[in-house]
């Protein structure tokens, strides 16, 4: 961790010298601004929905990661290796350590103007397409508890065998700031184990969403989301959360992700597949 390369895992510390170095690039200077002043700051007098995200910042205890493209190869598999040295520490950490990962805007897009001008469709196949790419080069076989099929509820994103909520901001929200990134896309991975004790059907995990979604409604100046739901609730499906849709016509009809339970990385032990069959 903390090593002198961009696509290096880093603790926010490391993080924030390196956004602020000369040499640093301006999409990376700007993505750590915007994300800690968003949630550090306030909008319409209300401070970001979630206080959980809002205090690990003030703790520095968020993991970091920067990937400088959204589609070379060499890039999304150095992100492959920093999630699973991720996946590999977090727990020793801190308690709460989710990952942000700050993406360079798409490729010919250098301004603020030309990222706002890219069409929401292409946020939601870039985000779909690192999805992919990640699940392709899993290191690791697809769990066995977790269902394949995206339109199952107990359904989820998995690498590395950890089952893992990807948020995601974006540069196409209107008024839907708590989403909004204005530098391009964003991924805050947090695996499904720091939910424990925050679930639903829990008191504190009553108690946490009826706090994040009051705000929310007071930050965004709208309503909470549609598809805003709980994991494992009938009619509610977790990839519709990953990347919020603004125009319900650009959003995917159906998720994108393409499941299988084998272990097709090519730098895989073959061994690692343990001759399980997909759905």
């Amino acid at each position: 961790m903390n090593e002198p390369h961009l696509q290096s895992l880093c603790d926010q510390e490391t993080m924030i010298e390196r956004a602020r170095a000369d040499d640093a690039p301006e999409w990376l200077a700007r993505h750590v601004e915007t994300f800690t002043g968003a949630l550090t700051g306030e909008r319409n007098g209300t401070p970001f929905p979630c206080h959980f995200g809002t205090n690990a910042v003030e703790r520095g205890d968020l993991l970091y990661t920067a990937v400088p493209s959204l589609t070379d190869p060499d890039a999304l598999f150095g992100f492959r290796d920093a999630l699973v040295e991720y996946l590999d520490t977090y727990r020793d950490h801190a308690e709460l350590a989710p990952l942000v990962t700050f993406f360079a805007p798409p490729d010919g897009v250098g301004d603020r103007e030309g990222v706002e001008a890219v069409p929401e469709a292409d946020w939601h196949e870039a985000l779909w397409h690192v999805l992919q790419f990640l699940h392709v080069n899993d290191p690791e076989p697809w769990p066995e508890d977790v269902p394949t099929d995206p339109d199952d509820p107990h359904w989820e994103f998995c690498f590395g065998g950890t089952p893992m909520f990807p948020t995601s901001r974006a540069p196409f929200y209107d008024d839907r700031r708590s989403r909004y990134c204005p530098v391009g896309l964003e991924i805050t991975f947090q695996p499904r184990d720091v939910f424990d004790g925050l679930t639903h059907d829990t008191e504190a995990g009553a108690r946490a969403r009826e706090v994040i979604q009051g705000r929310l409604g007071d930050y965004d100046g709208v309503c909470p989301h549609a598809d805003l739901g709980d994991y494992g609730v009938e009619g509610d499906r977790e990839w519709r959360q990953y990347l919020f849709s603004a125009d319900e016509s650009q959003f995917p009809d159906e998720c994108p992700l393409t499941v299988t339970r084998e272990v097709t990385a090519l730098d895989a032990d073959p061994g690692d597949a343990g001759g399980v069959g997909a759905d």
